[in-house]
Formats: C-alpha cells, sequence, structure tokens
C-alpha cells in the first residue's frame, strides 16, 4: 500500500465510521500513541498531534452523530447535499464500472469516496489513474472545501475540527500529486 492509498484509507475510514466502531481501535491507539505520525507522508506533524491529544472515541461519538448522522445532522456527509443537480446514482455507477465492491449505503459519502480513492491506487490498473482524476475532480474537490469548512465550523470537539484541516491539506497535496502525474 503506498502513501497516497494509506492517506485515503486512514481519513476515509475517519469520516465513514463510527469513533467506537470496533474496527477503528488500532488506528485510534495509533493516533493515541503518537504512533501514525511516524508513518504519515505528509508533513503534518502539529496537526497529528492536536488529533493526538484529543481522540477519545467515547467523548467523539456525540459530536460524530451531529456532525454526520441522521436528516438532522449539521454537516451531511454527502456530494448530492452540496452540489446542485448531483446524483448518487452517478457515482456509484463510476465506482461500480471499476469493479469497487458497494454496500447499500450512498457511495457519494466523504469517507465513501475517499476510500475508493484508496481502492483505485491499490488496483493500479492502467485506466486507474484517470479515474482516480475522475474522482478528485468530478465527485470530491468541488464541495470537499465547503464540507471541510462546515466540519470545522459545526464540530464540538478540537478532533474533527483537526481532521478537517488535516483532510483539507491532504486532498490538497493528492491532487497536486496527480497532477505531477499527468504532467509526466
Amino acid at each position: 500500500m503506498n502513501e497516497f492509498s494509506i492517506i485515503c484509507r486512514v481519513l476515509g475510514s475517519l469520516f465513514y465510521r463510527q469513533p467506537q466502531d470496533p474496527l477503528l481501535v488500532p488506528l485510534f491507539t495509533l493516533i493515541r500513541e503518537g504512533k501514525l505520525a511516524a508513518s504519515w507522508p505528509l508533513e503534518q506533524d502539529e496537526l497529528l498531534g492536536r488529533l493526538q491529544n484529543s481522540c477519545d472515541p467515547q467523548l467523539l461519538a456525540a459530536d460524530f452523530n451531529a456532525l454526520f448522522v441522521g436528516e438532522k445532522c449539521s454537516v451531511p456527509p454527502f456530494r448530492s447535499a452540496w452540489e446542485a443537480g448531483s446524483d448518487e446514482g452517478e457515482v456509484r455507477q463510476f465506482l461500480k464500472q471499476r469493479g469497487m465492491p458497494l454496500g447499500e449505503s450512498p457511495a457519494d459519502h466523504f469517507g465513501t469516496l475517499l476510500l475508493a480513492a484508496s481502492w483505485l491506487e491499490d488496483q493500479s490498473q492502467e485506466d486507474e489513474f484517470e479515474a482516480q482524476v475522475t474522482l478528485f475532480d468530478e465527485y470530491l474537490m468541488p464541495w470537499c472545501g465547503t464540507f471541510l469548512g462546515k466540519v470545522e465550523a459545526h464540530a464540538t470537539t478540537p478532533f474533527y475540527r483537526t481532521l478537517a484541516a488535516i483532510s483539507r491539506e491532504a486532498l490538497q497535496a493528492m491532487r497536486d500529486e496527480l497532477q505531477e502525474s499527468e504532467d509526466e
């Protein structure tokens, strides 16, 4: 798994899964013990330190639910909530065409899109680079700045405010990396 995939998988999981989800226990352990920074490919030590200081999953659950869960959540995590005319089915079709296994949950969830970027990177087939560019340019970048800004504004814990800042910087760095590869 390369750096691009690691970043997308970590961030996607933190946005997609409830903080008390048993699958996140190892990730929260890495964050809490300060070990994520050692393998994090971006220069974000200060932000990772802030994340480390505020990562009690039990305390984060209420903030996660208020931010992202249900019809009355303060920051809907779906592209279709932020981009007029966007359709979850379009994202689902795009990912299915590339062979990504999808469950019943909406395919245009911010966390799902990051996990999809990781999945596409891990597939490393000839056309996956173009698929990554499409994923970023059409399905993620147009609305992620607004979404992450709202997360920062509405989060009651430093964890989710910091996660939004880390994500903003990471997404831009990854898109820049894709651009460099396109230019070559």
